[in-house]
């Protein structure tokens, strides 16, 4: 994983292969894309959409972590999901002209690569991956719901942190020694507690469990998971 700095100093058209969107585009695709891309840097704390209002730009994440969440009227937060690098917020807006779904903020320090909609219709329309790109990254939110919705019914808490986990190493890990996975984006035991329907003080329980066992390690606000196969008896 590229960290932040040489994210800013590599050439954006050089970034765009690694994108899941845009996978599959040749090279003269990838250069009109860059010529129409732009990059933004958000510090942490920054609200990136607001729901409701108005969805003029699509935003991939190129270096951080966003969350996707909505306040209810009693002032309680419910989150949607933790996106890291190479995920793509905003785009639902901009295909059904509806006002934003939910709210995102950046997590930490975020690099963020936006394009209008303009650009964005443009490659739906000319660039078939694109298309096909899009609904495989929707279809596989479906899944991820549906599996969430399953682990909330099914298993108790340890369960459903063990399985938060695991969902996020599949997705995002960055392989080390040992066998070993770090999740490089920014998870917090309030926000891991939001994810799996539980409150803090017990995910809190449950961290410090696995921690004790030796499944996980934790750094920085980074996890790593030190053993998969024993994270995942806590979801059978």
């Amino acid at each position: 994983m590229l960290t932040m700095e040489a994210v800013k100093t590599t050439d954006t058209r050089s970034l765009l292969g690694e994108i899941e969107l845009l996978r599959g585009l040749n090279a003269g695709q990838l250069a009109w894309v860059a010529q129409r891309a732009h990059r933004k840097f958000f510090p942490a704390g920054t609200n990136i959409l607001t729901a409701e209002t108005p969805g003029e730009v699509v935003y991939i994440i190129l270096y951080g972590t966003v969350k996707v969440h909505i306040e209810q009227p009693d002032g309680r937060d419910v989150i949607l999901s933790i996106l890291g690098a190479g995920d793509t917020l905003g785009e639902m807006s901009l295909i059904d002209s509806v006002g934003r779904s939910a709210s995102a903020v950046t997590l930490e320090d975020s690099l963020l690569l936006w394009m209008d909609r303009a650009t964005f219709q443009t490659m739906l329309d000319e660039f078939p991956p694109v298309a096909r790109n899009l609904v495989r990254i929707l279809s596989a939110r479906i899944r991820l719901s549906d599996q969430l919705i399953q682990a909330l019914a099914t298993l108790d808490v340890y369960g459903r942190v063990a399985r938060q986990l695991l969902a996020f190493a599949e997705k995002y890990g960055r392989a080390e020694t040992a066998g070993e996975i770090t999740i490089p984006i920014r998870l917090t035991q309030g926000d891991m507690a939001d994810l799996v329907g539980a409150s803090r003080k017990r995910v809190n329980q449950v961290m410090v469990a696995f921690k004790g066992l030796g499944l996980i390690a934790e750094a920085d606000g980074k996890i790593t998971i030190r053993n998969r196969e024993g994270l995942a008896r806590y979801c059978r």
